[in-house]
């Protein structure tokens, strides 16, 4: 087993919905592949996530934390953030304010 790749960071944008999330689950799927010691996803490009976004993210957390890596979200906007806790999910990620203080985090 190889040991974990140093940070990865992945920016999106846009709208994380039914029609962009099974290419939003390929391009984290790839960057997983690399065993990244933690994989920050940038959303502060992003403006709305549905259901199927939030199962990506969460599908994605699952799959780093099973080979001890960190998952972070960075730069949630306001209106993302208030999907994530009508989901109650604001506690289940680990969410920073911007990429750099996800890669600076303990």
């Amino acid at each position: 087993m190889s040991a974990p790749q140093p940070p990865s960071v992945l920016p999106l944008t846009g709208v994380l919905d039914l029609h962009v999330s099974p290419k939003i689950a390929s391009l984290i799927g790839n960057r997983i592949k690399e065993r990244p010691s933690r994989l920050v996803v940038d959303v502060s490009q992003v403006s709305y996530v549905d259901s199927s976004g939030l199962a990506v993210l969460i599908n994605a957390m699952r799959d780093v934390e099973d080979y001890g890596g960190l998952f972070m979200l960075a730069g949630v906007q306001e209106d993302v953030r208030a999907i994530l806790e009508s989901a109650r999910l604001e506690k289940f990620f680990l969410i920073f304010p911007t990429v750099e203080e996800a890669l600076a985090a303990p």
